[in-house]
């Protein structure tokens, strides 16, 4: 699998840009706009879906129907604004987190160890949104394009770091390596979260068992030789 470059999403930017109908720019709009997205954001992680009104955001977040309506031109561009806040945090905070594992690691194998620990809670703090984000994107191509990019950029950033370690990689393409071993531990962080499926696929037992083995396996496998 190839990687996209990492630098802009343009899906992204798009989906941010549409989504508000009229931009605030200080004071009181700007204050009753923010109050908007915190309170849609918390209805998504209470309900655990899109299923609340704009009634509810607008008793929530101390703010009227018209004045939504004015920043938004419906449910969806609110929902979407929210989305696209979302994702930009996620790829911004898993690029710090991954820079900052580096910076405690001399050689592969602390990193992996280091590395699935930290990924692990990153990924269980933001969780709750994106099981949210991936019902949608599971229906709207608007919100699954940006989702696939911020996953392309998040791995093509953490592939570069992993690159430091290049000499430990025994294989003529390191980069395809690194990028397989990041998809097995997304795919086994996920399944223990819950991602694509339902909450109740979590098994705190079978996690703790298997986290720190899934260090070693994917050590195991880039030091293979081809």
């Amino acid at each position: 699998m190839r990687t996209e470059p990492s630098g802009s999403t343009p899906s992204l930017e798009k989906l941010s840009q549409a989504a508000i109908s009229r931009r605030p720019r200080q004071g009181r709009s700007l204050a009753s706009f923010e109050r908007m997205l915190v309170a849609t954001r918390e209805l998504m992680l209470e309900r655990g879906s899109e299923e609340f009104t704009l009634q509810d955001v607008s008793e929530r977040g101390s703010v009227s129907i018209g004045s939504i309506y004015l920043r938004f031109e419906s449910k969806d561009r609110l929902l979407y604004a929210v989305i696209s806040q979302e994702l930009e945090a996620v790829v911004e905070e898993e690029a710090a987190m991954v820079r900052s594992v580096a910076t405690k690691c001399n050689n592969l194998q602390d990193f992996l160890a280091i590395y699935i620990n930290e990924y692990t809670d990153f990924m269980g703090k933001h969780a709750g949104m994106l099981r949210v984000i991936m019902q949608r994107a599971a229906i709207d191509p608007i919100v699954s394009a940006p989702g696939k990019e911020t996953a392309y950029k998040a791995l093509a950033q953490t592939t570069d770091v992993m690159m430091s370690y290049r000499e430990e990689i025994r294989s003529k393409n390191a980069r395809l390596k690194a990028e397989m071993t990041l998809h097995l531990i997304y795919a086994a962080v996920a399944r223990q979260l819950g991602l694509g499926a339902s909450p109740e696929a979590e098994d705190p037992a079978v996690w703790a068992t298997l986290r720190p083995e899934l260090a070693e396996m994917a050590y195991a496998y880039l030091k293979h030789s081809d």
